[in-house]
């Protein structure tokens, strides 16, 4: 049979496999066998990668690396704009503020990082520094002191007359202090994701864009995945696919949820030198109870500033990306109380999307039906920073069964 007739056939069965009476149909075994005798299915990989944002592109990296055979395939080309992964900066910070379990792991991922910039030849993190603010018994001020004190971590607690001495962009209450921690700093994402790319593919890595998965489904102990041009046979299988990560578990109904995340650039309106890397660290605030925000130094394309866990609910196909002059008003009283020099002109803004369970920690852990398969999301906004010690866990949990890292906070639950 020749290429064209071959292909034509293959998309025949692949209708089959989206028919929904398909696993009930007598033709089952057969559609399946001729997947394989076409050719449909070139090889068996070790590891299947479904989502090369900043989990699945660390993951793809880390496997490849340990020798596995591994495909990785994305909807869109990583790194993009559509997902979690994009807008220039990420903040990373060692006190960590949601629980000192994650010290452990956010120390292993500055070592990763570090590699990387190493064998990618390029600059991912910048240092700043990083303040924590907001009254002494605030979450932020508190979780960061916690952790800090707990892992014997260096750091000053601070005034706000000392911020604002110190940091004379930001301008803090009376009522409220700081923890300064001086690791923290910027790193710049979609770098990131490319430099795990490049060294997924340095170590033999296939990787597969702009082809969305239709279905994946258990086959024997390993897994058959569906894509819009193929289908792939893995022993092992990864959802990474943040967002979507809700229309890949077929059946199984986790607490996943997506919200919607605005990020911000303003022009600084005076004494522009003040928002320097070198003078104005990364911040999070809690300027209310329960509510947050976080801002960047100026690099070259404005103050970055966005709020943090009070976006709307979102589907990723139909996500809204336009900004509202509402909600550039309600950044600008933010900055007015708390960055009065930042609030000049809006340069730009960024759309992307946060995947939540509702105690804000991370979740990785088999697929409770599918032990073969490994969910890697969602890291309920504040995961970047780690996805680089996340890439080695995936290895170690493939390879291994087990991780050096203690993994407790993020099984199902």
């Amino acid at each position: 049979m020749d290429k064209a007739a071959t292909g034509g056939l293959q998309q025949s069965l692949l209708f089959w496999q989206r028919d929904p009476a398909y696993k009930n149909s007598s033709l089952c075994n057969e559609v399946s066998f001729l997947f394989l005798t076409l050719d449909f299915v070139e090889t068996v990989f070790d590891v299947i990668v479904l989502g090369l944002g900043a989990m699945g592109s660390a993951s793809a990296c880390h496997l490849a690396r340990a020798g596995k055979r591994v495909l990785g395939l994305d909807r869109f080309t990583p790194p993009h704009v559509f997902g979690s992964s994009h807008g220039q900066t990420r903040i990373i910070r060692e006190a960590y503020l949601e629980h000192p379990a994650y010290v452990p792991m956010i120390q292993r991922a500055y070592d990763l990082w570090h590699e990387l910039e190493s064998e990618a030849g390029r600059q991912l993190f910048l240092r700043t520094g990083g303040l924590m603010i907001g009254k002494p018994e605030s979450a932020v001020v508190s979780g960061a002191r916690r952790s800090a004190e707990e892992h014997g971590l260096r750091h000053e607690i601070l005034s706000a007359d000392e911020v604002k001495r110190r940091f004379p962009a930001l301008a803090p209450q009376e009522e409220m202090i700081a923890v300064w921690e001086p690791r923290a700093g910027i790193l710049f994402p979609e770098a990131c994701v490319e430099s795990h790319l490049a060294l997924a593919r340095r170590y033999g890595a296939t990787l597969r864009f702009n082809e969305p998965v239709t279905r994946w489904e258990p086959d024997g102990e390993g897994v058959r995945v569906l894509t819009t041009d193929g289908v792939f046979l893995g022993r092992r299988l990864v959802l990474a696919a943040g967002p979507w990560i809700r229309s890949l578990l077929f059946d199984v109904d986790l607490p996943f949820s997506v919200e919607r995340q605005v990020q911000y650039w303003f022009e600084p309106c005076s004494n522009r030198e003040q928002f320097n890397p070198e003078r104005c660290p990364i911040h999070i605030w809690e300027h209310a109870r329960g509510r947050f925000f976080y801002g960047f130094p100026d690099l070259g394309n404005g103050v970055k500033v966005a709020l943090h866990h009070e976006g709307d609910l979102a589907d990723p196909d139909k996500l809204r990306r336009e900004v509202g002059p509402e909600e550039i008003e309600s950044m600008r009283e933010l900055l007015r109380s708390f960055l009065p020099q930042a609030g000049g002109a809006l340069r730009s803004t960024a759309v992307c999307m946060y995947t939540n369970l509702p105690d804000h920690h991370f979740f990785i852990d088999p697929h409770p039906r599918h032990p073969q398969v490994l969910i890697v999301s969602p890291c309920s906004g504040h995961g970047f920073k780690f996805s680089s010690v996340v890439g080695e866990i995936v290895e170690e949990l493939i390879s291994k069964g087990s991780s050096r890292l203690d993994l407790s906070l993020f099984r199902r639950r």
